[in-house]
């Protein structure tokens, strides 16, 4: 019994007066999304990558410095979500993208209209903390392995998983109070 509480103890108790603990808590986080994530590793990466190349190709335009675009990467699938002023800025946005280096399809969800303020924002926060609780928690689903992203009430699901589990998570997202549409941009396998 003292052995199994004296082992963490003093494992906390080094690392912690050595200045390494925040790095270990942060990589264990780490190591822990990468293990619940159905993408390889090397996806992940993959993944990282053209986000921020996406990102940075966006910021870059000058067309598009009105426009609210945000950007997700899963298995080189890259979901757009947002708002632009017209259609000819969301089809641009697009198309810009689909050039980034590594992308293999394009899912373009950016909403011709105004760009959404911090309220939004918050909600937005607030619902996918909601669904993300319940398909954790949902013994019908693998909730770990389903990115969830909120944009103006709209929820995108994302991930590699069975029909079944689509079906299921997006009937969860559905029912979820604040959600106004549920958009399946899943890679089922």
């Amino acid at each position: 019994m003292k052995k199994r509480f004296l082992v963490p103890l003093v494992a906390t108790l080094t690392l912690s007066l050595s200045g390494c603990a925040t790095v270990l808590v942060g990589a264990t986080a780490a190591g822990i999304a990468s293990a619940n994530d159905s993408r390889t590793v090397g996806a992940q990466v993959d993944d990282q990558a053209i986000e921020i190349k996406a990102v940075a190709t966006l910021n870059d335009d000058t067309r598009l410095k009105a426009a609210r675009i945000q950007v997700v990467s899963f298995n080189r699938t890259v979901l757009l979500m947002g708002q632009v002023e017209h259609e000819r800025l969301r089809s641009y946005a697009a198309e810009q993208i689909r050039q980034v280096d590594g992308v293999v399809r394009v899912h373009n969800e950016i909403r011709v209209g105004e760009v959404i303020g911090l309220g939004q924002i918050s909600k937005d926060s607030w619902i996918t903390s909601k669904v993300k609780t319940q398909l954790l928690a949902s013994e019908n689903v693998e909730g770990s392995r389903i990115k969830v992203v909120t944009e103006n009430g709209e929820v995108f699901l994302l991930g590699l998983i069975s029909a079944d589990d689509a079906e299921t998570a997006v009937e969860i997202a559905r029912n979820v109070n604040g959600v106004t549409r549920v958009i399946d941009a899943f890679e089922v396998r």
